[in-house]
């Protein structure tokens, strides 16, 4: 289910929400986490019951394995198994995302060497990254003695909360589950409902508006880019760079402000990125949770920065090598992930010479860094992406006035405003993450909320997934 779609907005969230909060005004708290697990999986199995089963089999597993871990922290016959068990758990997670994520693309590969091996064309669960890396956090810090978690209930409800469930945020238990167990937010928060349904419709604004509106002309100048003029190139990328972030702020935002009708608050993952001077601040900013799980289990146990300055700028590739796969099977993810991990190996070089460049030239060289892996990230495959970019740097530039110079993406001149607008908007305005700081239960705030609802419904005929639904 899409929070983007009618019947989320009209029926699945003020139905789930309703009867949430009866059933904990009868003070039947665990009836009413029940009630949410099984709106959450409702949620999950709407767009293909047949994966069900595979979320309920990792959840049940990880679940054994970190009460496991948390027993052998205090029973001496499992104590000797505590590191055995937590491999077992991993790799287990491990393995099943391999499995429904890169089989393809691994048999696609090994035919390149000669092979003759059937891809089995699997179908890629919706949100298996996230509630795989959601449970790898839980079994380590399981392991380290930060998570502990007794009731099946609470471990489900952790893991399939529906806000988080599809496309994140990558969540922590010990910064979850006391939320749900505390009984201050039992109650329905008026004020809480009022911020999160205004944060809603902005994260809906973005999505069904804007990013909606980039979104043909990116798809389709990049189901050609052989045939694009330089200023087609250049239209189509900034469409994507555009429609990606206004696409992942939307969902960002819908989610926190559909949590927080429940008085649960998400941890913030998107924070104004396209505001970074330089690539470090960039990843501070851009999927923050994910960023926060690279670091803290895989660029830190290698070593993190405790090491040499050459090891230092080995761990920040592999790391990011490693975060463009999580992203999808495919050599373009793979470049995009290791451009990211060498320009964070030269901005940690850059740093030790003690030279600042000027903030506005700080800013553009981050944003067209970051603008054109974007076109890796995108593109079907690597000789795309580089067709691309050739018409990007030496692609024509054709003759005429302006409504000849986008032929083939069928663009009006109010198009490039449009543009113009978006990247103003992502430069110079505060995060929505800035709402609740400035936000008044008000007529004003009212008014725009009824403005944006109503110019948002009224265009959801033609709703699309969000992107990041696909990693």
């Amino acid at each position: 289910m899409l929070f983007n779609s009618v019947e989320f907005i009209f029926l699945f969230l003020p139905i789930t929400w309703v009867v949430y909060f009866g059933l904990i005004k009868q003070r039947k708290v665990f009836i009413a986490k029940a009630w949410l697990v099984g709106a959450s999986l409702f949620f999950y199995a709407y767009w293909n019951l047949n994966y069900l089963p595979l979320l309920l089999l990792s959840i049940m597993v990880n679940f054994s394995t970190g009460s496991a871990l948390t027993l052998s922290h205090k029973n001496s016959l499992l104590s000797p198994w505590k590191k055995l068990i937590a491999t077992f758990g991993v790799s287990f997670n491990l393995l099943l995302l391999g499995y429904y994520k890169y089989t393809d693309f691994l048999f696609d590969n090994f035919n390149t060497f000669g092979f003759d091996l059937t891809l089995p064309r699997i179908i890629l669960p919706l949100g298996i990254s996230f509630f795989t890396f959601t449970q790898i956090a839980f079994l380590v810090d399981s392991y380290r003695g930060k998570a502990k978690e007794y009731s099946l209930l609470n471990y489900m409800l952790f893991v399939t909360y529906f806000p988080h469930l599809l496309a994140g945020p990558i969540l922590h238990h010990k910064d979850m589950m006391p939320q749900f167990a505390n009984s201050w937010n039992w109650v329905v928060r008026w004020k809480n409902v009022a911020i999160g349904l205004f944060i809603f419709s902005v994260g809906l604004f973005k999505k069904v508006i804007i990013a909606d509106y980039f979104a043909p002309i990116a798809d389709k100048g990049f189901a050609n880019p052989d045939i694009l003029n330089a200023i087609e190139a250049w239209v189509t990328s900034l469409a994507y760079t555009m429609q990606l972030y206004f696409d992942f702020s939307g969902y960002c935002d819908m989610a926190i402000g559909a949590s927080l009708l429940f008085n649960i608050r998400l941890p913030i993952n998107f924070n104004s990125p396209y505001k970074a001077l330089n690539i470090q601040d960039f990843w501070r900013r851009w999927h923050i949770t994910l960023g926060a799980f690279l670091r803290d289990y895989v660029y830190i146990p290698l070593g993190g920065s405790r090491v040499q300055n050459s090891r230092v700028y080995f761990n920040l590739i592999v790391t990011f090598f490693l975060g463009g796969l999580w992203h999808g099977a495919g050599w373009t993810f793979v470049f995009w992930g290791l451009l990211h991990g060498l320009a964070l190996a030269i901005h940690r070089w850059w740093s030790t010479l003690g030279i600042a460049l000027p903030k506005a030239a700080a800013w553009l060289l981050t944003f067209l860094f970051v603008h054109l892996s974007w076109v890796f990230f995108r593109a079907e495959d690597l000789s795309k992406a580089l067709a691309m970019l050739k018409n990007m740097f030496w692609g024509d530039l054709p003759s005429g006035n302006l409504s000849t110079w986008l032929i083939h993406l069928e663009t009006k001149p109010k198009f490039l405003l449009f543009l113009i607008l978006a990247l103003l908007v992502v430069r110079l305005l505060p995060n929505s993450n800035r709402i609740p700081d400035y936000f008044k239960p008000n007529t004003l705030f009212g008014i725009i909320f009824v403005i944006l609802m109503f110019i948002c419904i009224t265009n959801l005929n033609h709703h699309q997934a969000f992107l990041y639904f696909n990693f």
